[in-house]
């Protein structure tokens, strides 16, 4: 290997282990194995341009093996990634030798995880493993998509690739395992797995755990394999990810083996290197196997070093990215309309008029389930936001969230077509949301669904959507004891106070048609957070909004459904099929004289976005008689009735019987509804 080379590859080394051993924290070993990988993808390899790193049609590259973020870091610092600031690239560096003296401290650009949005070239958050490996799934079926729907003749706009650098751990989360299993099934020719085989975890070696041939694993699940002995030897990387690139019919997998901690004398090959710095000798003795300079300072970057980097992909990216902007200029010329739809996918905008379809219900005692109501404006929707894609795990019958006429986003052997807008995850939830946080990375409006009690599979994503501040939504129908015989498996109980208790998710749990589409008028244009819609098996009836409150105060989160004249009693207030529930109570109590108010309360989140006043003005402070109802834990509703008010919810994990018993048994009754309210009615006076 010629001297730059070697240098850049060694000066990635060096900086990781001085970040790491400054801070006294972090994963050393693991940079070091990956840096002649690193080097080989991105000074070779990667079509990436560091003076613009929001090109859209850039490749994209997950570390998800996060833990060795000082990796990716000392490889966006070498080759002079440009920082970005609301959006825009500007005109100086993501990252400094400042900044990774700063890794793992406070306000930091180099934090211990690579976080999106805080540092620029990190395209995902990583750090619960194999998440990242899922989110290049959706990566890769998005730049699928984006290409049958906007590539024309002599306009290839999106054919860009998606690689991986994984490792042992990403290997033993079924996360990852379910990820392969949908992109081997998917034909995602546009992905890379790099998977860093140093046979070490925390504990040791990972034949404490994990003895299975990984790459036929993978050939099972139909990918491409390739196997390399030596983590080192750049050409043979370099050669094996461009193979990869040329098996177009399947993702493909590098099997690598590595050396953690390579070049340490006595921690090179532990697990003492995985996770812990390697200490003043160790670092001083890998130095001087990688030949430094025995003087050089802590961060030294020797000369020239980031000038290779800027004659590598420096330029390359530069001219890739300038020919595609002249190609997309022509392309506004020729395909206007087309063009206009990827401006708005590009600025994160939605289309004019968006929600012009979106149904208004009326009154019906019978009335309709969310689930179904949910799936009428869904589609209406869609009609007019085309880059809107999603489905469910295997449930779309029952959530109702297909897209009529949308096609199924498949390879042509399964009976799809790349440009379809039905997903189907199969039964594999985890994956589902991870690749629902990829889809949305790459600008995509994506939906996953499912029922309520599954969510439990899906927390990971979904709180990684809210930390990326990513506009994923996810519908989830079957919310309460309401599944019935299926039993308490199915009904879920504590799942509504886990997405009410996650900062920065906006959870809307609808009470008839017309809150449901209301709701969707509230989530689909939030931009930097994720929505959970929680939907109804059974019907609802569509409240008569001649008679009550307009369903417009659902953006407010809670508001006055019905009231009586002046100072209440009482105040009843419910969530989603409830709600029905106490405004039965109300119009008893109203008969008998007795002054109660109804709120309608679909959203936790939203009500505590409003003023004090507002809330004030929804639960005055001096009406002490509360009661809320709820066919879930009651955790969360103590804050709104107060210390000596009433809260009929469930205390327990449900039963197998129809409805109706299950209602009766558990008090979500008419009368046991009056009753609490009655008693709570005589405290307000």
């Amino acid at each position: 290997m010629s001297k730059l080379p070697e240098l850049g590859i060694n000066t990635i080394r060096t900086l990781s282990m001085d970040a790491v051993e400054r801070a006294n924290s972090g994963h050393p070993g693991t940079a070091m194995a990956l840096a002649p990988a690193m080097y080989a993808l991105w000074q070779h390899d990667l079509n990436y341009d560091p003076a613009d790193p929001l090109w859209p049609a850039r490749d994209r590259f997950v570390l998800s093996v996060g833990h060795a973020s000082m990796l990716l870091y000392s490889t966006i610092f070498l080759t002079g990634i440009r920082d970005i600031q609301d959006g825009k690239v500007v005109d100086r560096p993501a990252l400094t030798v400042e900044d990774l003296t700063q890794f793992r401290q406070l306000d930091s650009r180099t934090p211990g995880h690579p976080e999106y949005r805080f540092t620029a070239g990190v395209e995902t958050t990583t750090g619960p493993l194999g998440q990242g490996c899922g989110n290049s799934v959706g990566m890769a079926m998005a730049e699928k998509w984006l290409a049958a729907r906007y590539n024309r003749p002599g306009f290839q706009l999106f054919d860009y690739h998606v690689t991986v650098f994984c490792g042992d751990g990403d290997m033993m989360e079924g996360v990852a395992s379910e990820a392969a299993s949908t992109a081997g099934h998917l034909g995602l020719g546009n992905l890379t797995w790099v998977y860093d085989s140093n046979q070490i975890s925390i504990e040791g070696s990972t034949d404490l755990a994990l003895t299975e041939n990984v790459g036929k694993r993978f050939e099972a699940y139909g990918w491409h394999v390739q196997t390399l002995t030596d983590g080192n030897d750049v050409e043979a990387i370099l050669g094996a990810l461009r193979a990869a690139k040329a098996v177009t019919d399947r993702p493909s997998l590098i099997v690598l083996k590595t050396v953690i901690g390579y070049g340490a004398p006595k921690k090179a090959g532990t697990a003492s290197a995985h996770g812990e710095p390697l200490g003043g000798e160790e670092i001083k003795g890998a130095k001087a196997a990688y030949g430094w300079p025995a003087d050089a300072p802590a961060f030294f970057v020797p000369e020239g070093v980031s000038e290779h980097f800027a004659e590598g992909i420096g330029k390359r990216g530069a001219a890739a990215s300038a020919q595609w902007r002249e190609l997309f200029s022509a392309y506004r010329d020729a395909h206007p309309e087309l063009a206009a739809e990827l401006d708005c996918i590009f600025e994160n905008r939605l289309p004019a008029d968006w929600d012009k379809d979106i149904p208004v219900f009326p009154a019906d005692a019978k009335g309709i389930a969310s689930r179904q109501s949910s799936g009428q404006v869904l589609n209406a929707v869609a009609k007019n936001l085309p880059w809107m894609i999603g489905g469910s795990a295997d449930l779309t019958p029952s959530t109702k969230t297909d897209i009529k006429g949308g096609g199924s986003f498949q390879p042509e052997r399964w009976g799809g077509t790349y440009g379809g807008r039905n997903i189907h995850f199969g039964v594999r939830e985890h994956a589902m949301g991870s690749i629902c946080n990829g889809i949305a990375l790459a600008g995509l409006r994506a939906y996953g669904s499912g029922f309520l009690i599954f969510s439990d599979y899906m927390k990971a994503p979904i709180r990684l959507s809210a930390i990326m501040e990513l506009p994923v939504l996810y519908v989830f129908t079957h919310d309460s004891i309401g599944v019935g015989e299926d039993g308490p498996t199915h009904q879920p109980i504590e799942q509504l106070a886990q997405l009410r208790a996650t900062p920065g998710i906006m959870t809307i749990r609808p009470s008839d048609a017309n809150e449901v589409a209301e709701a969707w008028r509230v989530l689909v244009p939030l931009t930097h957070k994720p929505a959970v819609l929680v939907l109804s098996r059974q019907n609802l009836p569509t409240i008569d909004r001649t008679k009550y409150a307009p369903v417009s105060g659902l953006a407010r989160g809670a508001y006055v459904l019905a009231s009586c004249e002046g100072k209440p009693d009482v105040i009843l207030m419910a969530s989603g099929s409830e709600v029905s529930l106490v405004v039965d109570a109300y119009e008893k109590l109203t008969a008998e004289g007795i002054k109660a108010r109804v709120v309608s309360f679909p959203s936790f989140d939203l009500f505590e976005e409003q003023d004090q006043a507002y809330r004030d003005s929804v639960l005055p402070p001096d009406v002490i008689g509360r009661v809320a109802v709820e066919q879930a834990a009651a955790f969360g509703w103590d804050r709104y009735v107060g210390l000596g008010g009433s809260i009929i919810a469930m205390n327990s994990f449900g039963a197998s019987a129809p409805l109706a018993a299950l209602l009766t048994k558990f008090g979500f009754t008419p009368e046991a509804v009056y009753g609490a309210a009655k008693q709570q009615a005589s405290r307000g006076k």
